[in-house]
């Protein structure tokens, strides 16, 4: 909206900022709060007055706005000030999401059915071996998953070499460390072997620094371990400290570990598809672009977070080379995707009438505490407040919704709203009885 000030509106304002003023400028030859207007003006400047002035009045004319077109607003109104004499300034308020859900209830998307085989047993369990595998000395020539103890020596070619003794390297076929093709020159050496190669990176290497340059490697062979894997028999099960008495006990509780595991990944999987086809059968998703913006500083928060071991958010920008400005852009189709889902989420639960209750945010905020150990005084002070507490009913709520969704998706749920409002009403009195 562009709004243009009225002179009575601005002269009160201009009183009202001198008063504010005149109490925190001392003025030589005037008491503290005595200065007469003119006099302030002359010394600290008209506009320094009148821009205390529109600082204030400006948000009071907003709010008046707001109040008087019943405008639902989700954030600040952003203000630009268009010109002076007379005052007028532009004002973009961004208004409540507006979303039309589509006939959501009659989808219908069955979770798969979760298998585990004993192929996939077998591989787990000989990872099991190869985890608690002992390396030995082999008395033959390198191969490939050998441990090789070596002395190497490695420069750009006519360059700086350096020189390091005793490195531990596993050979790893197609290995690009510490280059590639590095593992393929060692297989086959034997102890006391040297040899000398050259190797280079792409042309088009994803670290332009390095891309086609070319390294000389000299290296000495001093030893080589291969790993003896143990076999799987009752005494490997019971070694492991798992209480598994035999192997055919240690195959069952793998086999109930990696179908829980499958079970999970189906379920999340399931209920991402019944979310992105709720989202997609909705007729209409309209919200203000400062939603999205906010979406994008929160997942560069979390960047941040997650580098901050690794030099923070900035150098981790510094090492790809790539500003915050791009990489905002790289997150912006991600942020659009997750506002979209929370703004339907937020009208299922509205038209599903789905709630929390007051124990149940105590419950999940108790049971946060119990895993947090020595933070648990922090966490205490951290959802003591409103705030805190809001977002825990915001999650649990989606939470909730999503469930709701699949429930309906695999056709468990009661369809009308207040049906199912009902039905939890005798559910409830039924409890009570």
């Amino acid at each position: 909206m562009k709004v243009e000030i009225e002179a009575a509106e601005i002269e009160a304002s201009l009183e009202h900022a001198y008063h504010h003023v005149v109490k925190e400028v001392a003025i030589p030859g005037f008491r503290k709060g005595k200065t007469p207007r003119a006099v302030l003006e002359q010394y600290v400047g008209k506009e320094a007055i009148r821009k205390e002035a529109l600082e204030e009045l400006v948000p009071e004319l907003c709010m008046k706005i707001i109040e008087e077109q019943k405008l639902e607003v989700v954030a600040q109104p952003q203000v630009e000030m268009l010109q002076d004499e007379p005052a007028v300034f532009k004002a973009t308020f961004s208004l409540r999401p507006n979303v039309e859900l589509g006939d959501y209830r009659s989808i219908r998307i069955e979770r798969p059915f979760v298998e585990v085989g004993d192929s996939e047993v077998d591989e787990f369990m000989q990872k099991l071996r190869e985890r608690h595998g002992d390396w030995a000395p082999a008395s033959r020539a390198a191969g490939f998953e050998d441990m090789v103890i070596i002395d190497v020596t490695q420069g750009e070619k006519g360059g700086e070499e350096k020189s390091h003794e005793g490195q531990q390297v596993l050979l790893v076929k197609d290995s690009v460390l510490p280059l590639p093709g590095f593992s393929e020159h060692v297989v086959g050496m034997a102890v006391g072997d040297e040899k000398e190669f050259t190797l280079s990176y792409a042309e088009d290497y994803r670290i332009k620094e390095l891309a086609g340059k070319e390294f000389v490697f000299k290296v000495k062979l001093n030893e080589v371990k291969e790993k003896h894997l143990p076999e799987l028999d009752d005494e490997f099960a019971k070694s492991l400290g798992e209480g598994m008495d035999t192997i055919d006990g240690l195959r069952k509780y793998a086999a109930d570990g990696l179908k829980r595991a499958a079970e999970d990944r189906a379920k999340k999987e399931h209920e991402s598809k019944v979310l992105e086809a709720v989202v997609n059968s909705a007729t209409k998703i309209e919200y203000p672009p400062i939603m999205v913006e906010q979406e994008i500083n929160s997942l560069m928060r979390d960047r941040d977070m997650a580098l901050r071991e690794r030099g923070g958010l900035r150098n981790y920008l510094k090492i790809i080379k790539k500003t915050e400005e791009e990489l905002r852009e790289e997150l912006r189709p991600r942020a659009i995707e997750q506002v979209r889902h929370e703004l339907v989420l937020g009208k299922v639960a509205e038209e599903e009438n789905v709630t929390v209750d007051p124990a149940e945010i105590e419950a999940d905020i108790e049971n946060m505490m119990k895993g947090a150990g020595e933070g648990n005084e922090k966490l205490q002070d951290l959802f003591g407040t409103p705030q805190a507490r809001q977002i825990v009913e915001n999650r649990m709520i989606a939470q909730k919704t999503v469930q709701r969704l699949v429930d309906i998706a695999m056709g468990n749920a009661v369809n009308d709203p207040e049906q199912k409002a009902e039905a939890g009403k005798e559910s409830k009195d039924g409890d009570a009885t």
